[in-house]
């Protein structure tokens, strides 16, 4: 497939840097909880005494609830997605969803510092899953779509972005850990 001689010059690459950096935003937030459940292991580890003598070990099972909450919206709002793309603006999809995951990521940061009881962290933990996964399958919906109207480079540069999501994630996680 030949590419249009039409079409506007990408100066200084900033289109590529900018798909580079929605794609590496679209997965990023399933990479940092990923990296980080360690430290939600580690919170919610509890040990409750009943009769004095017997330890009883409430298990959350982490893990396998942040994976669920994660995929599932995933494949429901990427479906809804797919319906809705011509009564949304492509703006109001990219821009809301950016603006409603930095928000749950605060909540999140904020949560951090806040003692909470561990059913209560659990619970507010896995809703802000449930949400960030849905607007960022909106992102990553909407995202696809506007890089399938570009030339082919740009679906690369987007994808190599969500490559580097885990890697990002996972440097962040050794540089938390080395500063304490």
């Amino acid at each position: 497939m030949k590419e249009r001689t039409d079409a506007p010059q990408d100066r200084g690459c900033l289109v590529g840097i900018c798909f580079f950096i929605l794609g590496l935003g679209t997965l990023l937030p399933w990479n940092f909880f990923m990296t980080a459940s360690l430290y939600f292991q580690a919170r919610l580890n509890t040990t409750e005494w009943s009769n004095s003598t017997t330890v009883v070990r409430k298990e959350y099972y982490f893990n396998n609830w942040m994976t669920l909450l994660s995929q599932l919206p995933l494949l429901l709002f990427t479906l809804l997605n797919s319906f809705l793309y011509h009564r949304i603006s492509e703006a109001v999809r990219i821009a809301g969803s950016l603006v409603f995951i930095l928000l749950l990521f605060i909540l999140t940061a904020v949560i951090v510092k806040v003692p909470m009881e561990e059913d209560c962290f659990f619970s507010v933990t896995m809703a802000t899953i449930w949400f960030i996964n849905s607007f960022g399958a909106v992102l990553q919906g909407s995202c696809f779509g506007l890089v399938g109207l570009l030339p082919q480079k740009y679906s690369t540069v987007f994808m190599s972005g969500q490559g580097l999501a885990g890697t990002f994630a996972a440097i962040a996680m050794l540089l938390a850990i080395a500063s304490e």
